[in-house]
């Protein structure tokens, strides 16, 4: 199974008693989404599901890949990583699975799954942290195949 975790370009600072699930993408944030959909465009897998949390920024960032996704109220900001590998039934699902998310869980996640000790690992805005479960014999790890940036696109 993969894991492409994308979390959400750069959004507008909140004001105070503004909803945060309401805040946008500013203009360097749309042209980060818009590099790194190309760039994942041409990486994913046919048969790729995609899950977007249903923030406004996070669903701005993932329109920009053209694709069709699920928002899932599970992948918000106050979820944890154990409600993101819920979601996708990692490791047991096949195939690839595409999420659009958030700080702290996007980065807990990549630090459950890699064995972290930290227990979180920093994502950048609009960046995307690709990790593959396989079967090595009797024994089962994950691997972390790319990591990319926006600013490096």
């Amino acid at each position: 199974m993969d894991l492409i975790l994308w979390r959400h370009a750069e959004a507008e600072e909140g004001d105070e008693g503004q909803d945060d699930l309401l805040r946008p993408l500013t203009a360097r944030g749309e042209k980060q989404a818009a590099r790194m959909a190309a760039w994942l465009d041409r990486q994913l897998p046919e048969g790729l599901r995609v899950l977007c949390s249903p923030a406004l920024r996070t669903e701005q960032t993932v329109r920009a890949l053209g694709r069709k996704y699920k928002l899932r109220a599970e992948l918000l900001p106050d979820g944890s990583a154990q409600d993101l590998l819920e979601l996708v039934q990692w490791p047991r699902t096949r195939g690839a699975v595409l999420v659009v998310g958030h700080q702290p869980v996007l980065g807990q996640t990549v630090a459950k799954l890699l064995g972290m000790p930290a227990g979180e690992c920093a994502v950048r805005k609009g960046a995307v942290w690709w990790l593959r479960q396989r079967q090595r014999m009797e024994h089962s790890e994950t691997i972390l195949l790319a990591v990319q940036s926006p600013e490096l696109l």
